[in-house]
Formats: C-alpha cells, sequence, structure tokens
C-alpha cells in the first residue's frame, strides 16, 4: 500500500511560501451595512474632535496637562528605545517593508489587487490628512507660546502640521492593509490585533516624546481608521486598474509567442511509385538544397528521371503524391569532422606512402608475398 509522505512543520511553510500553480479566488470586501454603520460612527468621532479642539474645550486642557507632565522626564529609561519604536509609524520605512511583502503576495497570488490597494490607501493618507493638517494649521507641543490655548491657525508658522498626527494615521493604514488584505478570517484577526497594537504604541509614543497633543493622536486613529473602513468603495476602480495593467502586460514583445497561430513550413512535395526493384531504390536520388529559401527537396526515381514521370501524371492509375515536412526528407550530410568534399571508402583511397615494404632489403629475408624457404632444421 502506497502512503503519502507526512511533511513537517517546515515543509508546509515553504510550501506556503512557494508560488501557487493557478490564480486563487480571493474574498474581496465589500461595504457592508455594518462597515457604513462604522464608518459614521468613526467620522462623528473624528469631527467632535475637531470641534472639541476649535472651542478649546476640556480636550485641549487635557492636552496641556498631559504636556506639562513631560512623560519623557518620569521615565528617561524608555527613552531610546522609544526613538527607534516611533519610526514603526513614518510613511517611508513602513511603506517600503509592507511594499516589499503585498509584492511577494501579488507574485504569488497572480495578481497586483495587493498592491493597487496598498497605493489606494496611501493616496487617501495624504490627500485627507495633508489637507487638514494644513488647513487648520494648529501648532505642536515644542511650539506652543500661549498656555492653555488651541494653538490653532498658525497656517505661516514652524511646525503648525501636527493636527490630526500623521505618524498615526500612517501607523493605523500601513499596518491595517495587511489585514485588510488578509486571505483567511485567522489571518485578518490575528493582522488586526497586531495592527491594533502598533497604532495604539506609535500613537502614545509620540506624545511621551512630546512631539503631539493627545487629541492629534485621537484625531490620527481616526483618520486612519475612517480611510481602511472606505477602501471597498474604491474596490471597483482596483479592479478595473488591474484588467488594463494585465491587458498591458499581455500585449508586451517579450511575452512568449503562441505556438499555435506561427506559420506552418511549407510542404515538399514527394512522388510515390509501385513497389520497384532493388536496384531501382538503389539509383534513388534526393535532389534539393539543405539551406533556407532553396528549392524544396524532391525525392524522384530513375524511372522519373528518364522521361516517365510526365506519362505517370497523366496517367488516372498513377500513384498519388503526397507532402511531407522538410524536416522529414534524409539527406546526405558529412560529419562534422570531415572537410567538405568527396569522400571514398578507405580501400579506394590512394596510400600516402610508396607501394613496398619501408624495411631495408636483407639477403635472408624473402620478398613480401612471396613463400618462404624451407628452413634446416638444427640439433640431433
Amino acid at each position: 500500500m502506497r502512503t503519502e509522505p507526512k511533511l513537517t512543520r517546515l515543509d508546509r511553510i515553504f510550501a506556503r511560501l512557494d508560488r501557487e500553480p493557478v490564480r486563487p479566488v480571493l474574498d474581496v470586501p465589500r461595504m457592508t451595512r455594518h462597515r457604513v454603520v462604522l464608518f459614521g460612527a468613526t467620522l462623528a468621532f473624528y469631527l467632535a474632535i475637531v470641534l472639541a479642539v476649535a472651542v478649546t474645550s476640556w480636550l485641549v486642557r487635557f492636552d496641556w496637562q498631559a504636556m506639562l507632565f513631560r512623560p519623557y522626564q518620569q521615565w528617561p529609561e524608555i527613552h531610546a528605545f522609544l526613538d527607534y519604536w516611533v519610526v514603526l509609524g513614518q510613511r517611508g520605512p513602513t511603506a517600503v517593508m509592507v511594499a516589499a511583502w503585498l509584492g511577494w503576495r501579488s507574485w504569488r497570488q497572480h495578481t497586483v489587487r495587493p498592491l493597487l490597494a496598498f497605493g489606494a490607501a496611501l493616496l487617501l493618507l495624504n490627500i485627507t490628512v495633508g489637507a487638514v493638517k494644513y488647513g487648520l494649521g494648529r501648532s505642536g507641543p515644542h511650539y506652543a507660546t500661549d498656555v492653555g490655548s488651541n494653538e490653532m491657525w498658525h497656517w505661516f508658522q514652524a511646525g503648525s502640521d501636527i493636527f490630526p498626527s500623521g505618524h498615526t494615521a500612517n501607523a493605523v493604514v500601513t499596518w491595517g492593509i495587511l489585514a485588510y488584505l488578509a486571505s483567511t478570517p485567522r489571518a485578518r484577526r490575528w493582522l488586526s490585533a497586531l495592527s491594533a497594537v502598533l497604532s495604539l504604541s506609535v500613537g502614545l509614543t509620540t506624545v511621551y516624546l512630546g512631539t503631539h497633543w493627545l487629541s492629534d493622536v485621537l484625531l490620527g486613529w481616526a483618520a486612519g481608521l475612517l480611510i481602511l473602513l472606505a477602501l471597498p468603495w474604491c474596490e471597483p476602480l482596483i479592479a478595473r486598474a488591474e484588467a488594463w495593467i494585465l491587458a498591458q502586460r499581455d500585449r508586451l514583445p517579450l511575452r512568449r509567442p503562441d505556438l499555435s497561430t506561427a506559420p506552418r513550413p511549407a510542404p515538399v512535395a514527394v512522388a510515390t511509385a509501385e513497389p520497384v526493384t532493388g536496384a531501382a531504390v538503389a539509383d534513388a536520388t534526393v535532389t534539393g538544397a539543405e539551406t533556407a529559401g532553396a528549392a524544396p527537396a524532391v525525392l524522384t526515381t530513375t524511372a522519373a528521371a528518364s522521361g516517365e514521370a510526365a506519362t505517370a501524371e497523366s496517367d488516372p492509375a498513377a500513384p498519388v503524391r503526397e507532402a511531407i515536412l522538410p524536416s522529414t526528407v534524409r539527406t546526405t550530410r558529412p560529419p562534422l569532422y570531415l572537410a567538405p568534399g568527396p569522400h571514398t571508402a578507405r580501400s579506394e583511397r590512394t596510400p600516402i606512402t610508396p607501394a613496398g615494404s619501408r624495411r631495408p632489403p636483407h639477403a635472408e629475408r624473402p620478398t613480401r608475398n612471396q613463400p618462404s624457404a624451407a628452413r634446416p632444421v638444427t640439433g640431433g
């Protein structure tokens, strides 16, 4: 009984890394009623944060209390670590890492949808967050001058583009897109938890370092979540862009040509005759050229060479001429190690050395091809 080999854990991991033979059917997220409700609630929270900061409410006072507490002075031992941890919210390094992972996903699943969805998310992030940053013009904690104020509408001052937090919104979108594009529900749950932890930690790290107000972080979380919730509305456009890209790829001249539409070589006419004797077969010759562009090779017999071919063609009982491909015609070709020209058998060649023996004559040695005389027997 034949049994299949049992795969180890390492074998299963490498099997998952290999390219799939065909393009799998992926589950594309849709804008369901639950998602629409969650999008509306997040949008309301977003507008509430902006309004609370604009009217200098209790949220602004809490921002000042957190800033004056100076967390980086309360826990200086983790300052060096958090200086590197906040890089997980910078757009350049995180975009390169996630794009590399999604590029491998695109190659493995025969699709460019992951890269297109990631590009659409980054484009929405730059447009929405950037417009609000420069529109509100809020200064950061390091540039604040009036204690208790909301520090807004400072459009032409340094550091007046921090509301909402770009690091926080970028962490939500960059790591959340992995959960959005997950292939299985289990992977989506794990990646959602991972992206939530990263985005929360990056946002709180900016508050610890004193580069953002706490309200900046809250608005950054809401801005990134709005982009992820709105991505299903972009799926039809992503599908059309993917179809166009794949169509342009198929038109490239470097693609392998279709052999079914390639022109077939011209047939070669061969005359078939009645069974002939061995002498007639021995006299059969092959005429034609071996190089491309020459006349097609025609296999004829001695009867056709002597003028009987015309009679055979005019006779209805004559054999039918059938076509074969040039590759099936056998031609005599000298071996590659021989020089061009006529070649004869070894027995027919002229000897290079002169006839006769090359040994010097001897009185007691008989000539070549003559019987030798009887030698006397010695001894008693």
